[in-house]
Order: C-alpha cells, then sequence, then structure tokens
C-alpha cells in the first residue's frame, strides 16, 4: 500500500512588473531560500524567512588577510630557498653573506606575522563588542 504523499499539485499564477520582479528577486536573495517558490510561498503563508545578514567588516578583514598570505607566501619562498642555499654553502666563503641574507629574511617573516597577529586581534577586539 502506498502512503499518500505531499507533493503539491495545484499553481499559483501571479503577472509581475519587471520591477516588481527584480525587487522580488532581490529579497529572496537575502534570504536562505534557495528557490524562488520557496521563497513565494513563505511570504504568502506568512511563515518566517530566515534572512542572511552580511558582515562589512569581516570583507575587509578577509581582504587584508589575502593579501597578507601572498606576502608571506612570498617571504616564506625566499626563507626556503635561502636555507636551502646555506646547506650547500656552509663550507664555503660564500656562508656568512649568506647568514646575513637569511637573517634579513627571517626579521621581515617576523615582522609580517607580527601584522597579523596585530590585525586579528584589532577585529577580534571590534567583534566582541
Amino acid at each position: 500500500m502506498t502512503e499518500p504523499t505531499d507533493n503539491r499539485t495545484r499553481w499559483l499564477h501571479i503577472r509581475l512588473k519587471p520591477d516588481e520582479h527584480k525587487e522580488i528577486l532581490a529579497l529572496k536573495n537575502k534570504s536562505t531560500c534557495r528557490k524562488l517558490s520557496e521563497y513565494a510561498r513563505r511570504v504568502i503563508l506568512s511563515e518566517p524567512v530566515t534572512i542572511r545578514h552580511r558582515n562589512g567588516s569581516l570583507d575587509e578583514f578577509m581582504a587584508e588577510m589575502i593579501k597578507l598570505r601572498e606576502e608571506l607566501n612570498s617571504i616564506g619562498n625566499n626563507f626556503n630557498q635561502a636555507v636551502k642555499k646555506l646547506h650547500v654553502l656552509k663550507n664555503t666563503k660564500d656562508y656568512p653573506a649568506w647568514i646575513l641574507m637569511n637573517e634579513t629574511t627571517r626579521a621581515a617573516l617576523m615582522e609580517k606575522i607580527e601584522q597579523i597577529k596585530s590585525r586579528i586581534n584589532q577585529f577580534a577586539d571590534q567583534w566582541l563588542q
């Protein structure tokens, strides 16, 4: 014996002006509804519609973190190359110069890490207010 299904079998057709349709789509896109029909059904039946809120401060944070990540990758690559070169040059006259360059790269890496920590702390303080 088959159980009854809750399939929707009735259609509701409405006509909208282009600007009305655009406005409804914009409202639907701000919600968590995946389909326009789901959004319309909830609004018509006075069911709750969950709205997504976008935190603009997170956009700023992410843009800055992406920039810092690129800089860290670059510095990290330079650091790795320097360390490899140090192992090769260990018993040569160029060793002291490579040690100095390695220290410069390490200092730049540590500075970027401190900048990241500082910005994360600033955003955390902002977020918690």
